[in-house]
């Protein structure tokens, strides 16, 4: 009982975690339909931004607030330089952003090497709870990484289907043409969700650095894990990321704790079905 509890929890903070590094790439794909392949090299660049900052000032709430902001500048950077005059060929976009990803590779690996990094977890978030009813202590830290997924799941959602712009980006998506012909300026909104999806690609490399260690090889990782939950809770659905996030999440743990040689084919296979089945994904619409 100890060990599924354990598993259950391993499963849910990760999949919180999954949740704020996908919740990036729903905006900028969903939304947009913009197919960002450098998505884990932002994650990992993030991750990196934020490491050097608390190694060096020692405030692991600085770390975070620089590692979100700096990817949401250099992201807004990368659709304005690289993609927005190429933004609806896709696979244009896919290959610009496969070689974002490459040199962003290449240059972390010159600059940090090889070596594996994890930040400091801030000393008073640093202690384990206990958890009742059984004797074990959770760890406080990834307890608030899942209470953060859930935030950042509320707020996304109210801020995409019940104010304004919420309703102008979701039409601007829709019907780029009509929208423009109202008088909105599209490509300022597509701008700024590029930015925002960015800031939380930032924020979740910030928090997953803590998490988890990091180095090269994890932004191919984060890249497909963030794929598979998108796919699987479908395209532009916030609630279907949250669904998504928890199934990779927990089956993916479950799958390493009692089938670690199956772990990776579960996983997969749970995609593979998903997209036989309802290939818009659990609550996605069909376009």
């Amino acid at each position: 009982m100890t060990r599924f509890i354990f598993t259950l929890l391993n499963g849910l903070t990760l999949a919180g975690l999954y949740f704020l590094v996908a919740s990036g790439l729903t905006l900028i794909f969903g939304l947009m339909r913009v197919i960002n392949l450098a998505h884990g090299a932002f994650y990992l660049l993030a991750g990196y931004i934020s490491w050097n900052v608390v190694d060096k000032t020692d405030n692991w709430f600085l770390g975070v607030l620089l590692g979100a902001l700096s990817l949401g500048i250099f992201g807004t950077l990368v659709y304005l330089i690289l993609l927005r005059k190429f933004q609806y060929e896709e696979l244009r976009v896919a290959l610009i952003t496969l070689g974002v990803s490459l040199i962003l590779a290449q240059g972390m690996l010159a600059v940090f090497g090889g070596e594996y990094y994890q930040t400091s977890i801030p000393e008073n978030l640093s202690q384990s709870i206990p958890i009742p009813g059984i004797e074990i202590s959770y760890p406080l830290f990834r307890i608030l990484v899942l209470f953060l997924a859930i935030i950042v799941a509320i707020g996304l959602w109210l801020f995409i289907t019940r104010t304004r712009y919420g309703a102008i980006i979701r039409a601007g998506v829709d019907d780029t043409a009509m929208v423009s012909a109202l008088g909105i300026n599209v490509q300022a909104v597509f701008i700024w969700i590029f930015f925002l999806g960015s800031v939380l690609i930032g924020f979740a490399g910030s928090i997953g650095a803590t998490t988890n260690s990091f180095g090269m090889g994890t932004d191919g990782d984060y890249l497909l894990f963030s794929l598979q939950v998108v796919i699987i809770g479908g395209l532009g659905s916030i609630g279907g990321v949250a669904i998504g996030s928890f199934l990779v999440g927990v089956i993916g743990q479950f799958a390493v704790g009692y089938y670690p040689t199956l772990s990776g084919v579960i996983t997969f296979a749970m995609l593979v079905l998903i997209l036989a089945f309802r290939p818009q994904g659990i609550l996605g619409k069909i376009r």
